[in-house]
């Protein structure tokens, strides 16, 4: 017996011109990186994967010179840091800097973050929020920071940033985390727990989430270089572990018409990066916020001439 093909259809999604839909596909925005490197587009099981579980793993992104690298630059930074130019202590320092527009990382971002009108070929169509990296033998985090939060992304208010959007087709996360992992991750060592799926839950979470060995919670395990991509919408908490020598970097991402934090990398590195790279801590609005794009074009009920 034959089986049609699984089609997929674009989606109707709607933008401030008169009712009329998006004329632009994630494929098309900003086809390159800051350093010219192609972006790579997601596959239709990686979006698949990420819209039904909030979160998607990438084993062994890097090459274990950037991974050499990286991690001698993190130890520096947190045991040395006086030994670097002031200007590159933070994780956008050295070879880290790359990571903030890697190329999965921006084709990721076209799909599920970026505002179409906002980005071109010079701009992203998103903002890096803020960035820091994460040592095994440091406290995993302040107490008030490790109680049981987010959830239920699909009925958070505007405003909040933690909120997850979706139509047949297309999926939408509000406020995303990009961690880079430099070291070998086990249970053992992942301070990260999250309940897959409850970025879309329409319920409270039960009182079983209160013992973090319930089967609701997981975790993930993966090799060195690799990447795990969050939306922060999802039910997530952090616990102490045994590691002692796990170094990441944590990246923070929105769209360019909101703000979580103030945080911002130092003017001079800032001025010293590729012009398409610093479009990453633009400002924070929608209206006309584009490097060398047709903001008011693309999406245009009526053609251009009329």
């Amino acid at each position: 017996m034959a089986y049609k093909e699984l089609a997929t259809r674009k989606p109707f999604i709607v933008n401030k011109n008169l009712g009329s839909a998006v004329e632009v596909e994630p494929e098309e925005l900003t086809m390159a990186n800051a350093d010219g490197v192609p972006v790579t587009v997601p596959t239709q099981k990686q979006k698949y994967d990420f819209d039904r579980n909030g979160w998607l793993l990438i084993p062994s992104v890097l090459s274990d010179t950037d991974i050499a690298e990286m991690r001698e630059f993190c130890q520096r930074l947190h045991e040395a840091p006086e030994g670097i130019r002031e200007p590159e202590r933070c994780t956008l320092g050295g070879p880290l800097q790359k990571l903030a527009d890697h190329p999965i990382v921006v084709g990721f971002l076209n799909e599920f973050l970026a505002y179409p009108p906002a980005a071109s070929e010079d701009c992203y169509g998103f903002r890096l929020e803020e960035t820091a990296a994460f040592f095994g033998d440091m406290p995993s985090h302040t107490a008030a920071q490790s109680v049981l939060h987010k959830g239920n992304g699909l009925f958070r208010l505007p405003g909040d940033s933690h909120l997850y959007r979706c139509v047949p087709g297309r999926g939408w996360s509000g406020l995303t985390r990009a961690i880079w992992e430099l070291t070998e991750v086990t249970v053992q060592t992942n301070r990260i727990r999250f309940i897959t799926g409850s970025h879309k839950a329409a319920y409270p979470v039960p009182e079983a989430v209160q013992d973090l060995n319930s089967s609701l919670w997981e975790t993930y395990e993966c090799p060195p270089g690799s990447l795990i991509l969050f939306t922060e919408s999802m039910t997530q908490t952090h616990v102490q572990s045994s590691a002692t020598e796990r170094v990441s970097v944590s990246n923070l991402y929105n769209t360019v018409a909101s703000r979580w934090s103030n945080w911002l990398p130092h003017p001079q590195l800032l001025e010293a990066m590729p012009p398409k790279r610093q479009t990453l801590f633009r400002e924070a609005y929608a209206g006309g916020n584009v490097v060398n794009g047709d903001f008011n074009q693309r999406t245009s009920a009526y053609p251009a001439e009329v």
